[in-house]
């Protein structure tokens, strides 16, 4: 930007003035059309309208020496010209003025997004998500049940009192019912007990709701996450993950029960995996088996991990309970199907469930299950 001196102004005429404003005028807009960017138009405003060195200073100290009968003429002119310098000097109003003709004139505009970037400056890094270490074991385990003909079914977390204990053949007595075990519901009590609302213990209620919802053959696979009033420690967490199975249909027995979940422990675990069964007790499955697979972390041999056992114990199954099947019934029958799609005389079916942190924790060695819940980005970003 080249240094603009003061014309001199030998009288205070008419023509005098106009020729004095005239040069001014053209000094400005030469330096003006020098003015491209934000950097160049302050260094444009400190030369002509700055505080203290600013030209229009001078101009106003050497047209202060204007006779009386001059300066009405000469305000009028300083003021227009001073007002004209400063609307050109401020560079948010030049480049909106801008963009509003381009715009009229129906060109495509693009605005500032921020102020003080520097372009010379490489992109930020977007860092590409990947599921949460949870998540890929739940898929997993899923794809392995989708791979046997299975099909996902999905429920609510907030389950009646109906479908996630009464109707799978919970007593009103259960330990499992008390409020040491169960997340409940504020403000329930005026309601019919089944009617009551509570945070599901279990995927199980999805169970029951398949079946009465549809008549057999039923092969459903049920993933969720699932809610329990347990203090939160190493192995316990409020809230975790489970991955139940129903397969309802005519001539099922123990032995396709065996058959489904050895197969799918070794897909998960390896085709070395072994598996064992253990009478168990669950409500709702009668007979109900304990499963355990050999320990893949020393082959079966015993190690710390499996308590020198050479097993792990990883989930619970059984065949469904006939109170089971009576309840799906009548809840059906309340619907309007009037069918014995649920006969235990005519068909059998079996259940099973496992725990998602617990098959994560095995898979990926971790000892703690708080750490897959607290959101420490150098714990998940191993499994990137």
């Amino acid at each position: 930007m080249s240094t603009t001196k003061i014309p001199s102004l030998n009288d205070y005429s008419a023509t005098s003035l106009q020729s004095f404003f005239g040069i001014l005028t053209s000094e400005f807009e030469s330096d003006r059309s020098q003015a491209h960017n934000r950097d160049a138009f302050e260094a444009l405003r400190v030369k002509w309208v700055g505080r203290k060195q600013g030209l229009m200073n001078e101009i106003g100290d050497l047209l202060k020496t204007a006779p009386p009968e001059a300066r009405r003429d000469v305000g009028t002119q300083f003021n227009a010209f001073k007002k004209l310098v400063e609307a050109q000097c401020d560079f948010e109003a030049v480049r909106d003025e801008f963009h509003a003709t381009m715009a009229q004139a129906g060109f495509p505009v693009q605005r500032e997004v921020a102020r003080g970037i520097d372009i010379t400056l490489p992109g930020a890094v977007r860092t590409p998500g990947i599921a949460h270490p949870l998540l890929q074991t739940m898929e997993a385990v899923v794809k392995v049940f989708h791979q046997l003909g299975y099909s996902t079914s999905l429920g609510p977390q907030v389950e009646t009192d109906f479908y996630n204990f009464e109707a799978l053949n919970f007593p009103p007595n259960h330990p499992a019912r008390d409020t040491q075990d169960t997340l409940q519901i504020a403000g329930q009590s005026g309601k019919p007990s089944r009617d009551r609302l509570l945070m599901r213990t279990h995927t199980s209620p999805v169970q029951i709701r398949s079946m009465v919802a549809g008549p057999p053959p039923l092969r459903i696979v049920i993933p969720g996450k699932v809610h329990r009033n347990d203090a939160a420690d190493a192995t316990h967490s409020p809230i975790f993950h489970q991955v139940e199975g129903l397969c309802v249909d005519t001539n099922i027995t123990f032995s396709d029960l065996k058959g489904t979940l050895d197969h799918a422990m070794r897909a998960l675990f390896g085709s070395a995996v072994k598996t064992r069964f253990f009478p168990s007790f669950f409500p709702f499955t009668e007979p109900s088996a304990d499963v355990q697979i050999s320990c893949i972390f020393c082959g079966g041999s015993g190690c710390r991990k499996c308590k020198h056992s050479g097993w792990i114990e990883l989930l619970g199954c059984g065949m469904v309970d006939p109170a089971v099947f009576a309840s799906v019934t009548e809840e059906r029958r309340k619907l309007g199907f009037d069918d014995n799609a649920y006969d235990p005389a005519r068909i059998s079916g079996f259940a099973f469930g496992m725990g998602v942190e617990r098959i994560a924790m095995i898979l990926h060695g971790v000892s703690d299950i708080g750490q897959f819940y607290s959101g420490d980005m150098r714990f998940l970003e191993q499994f990137a």
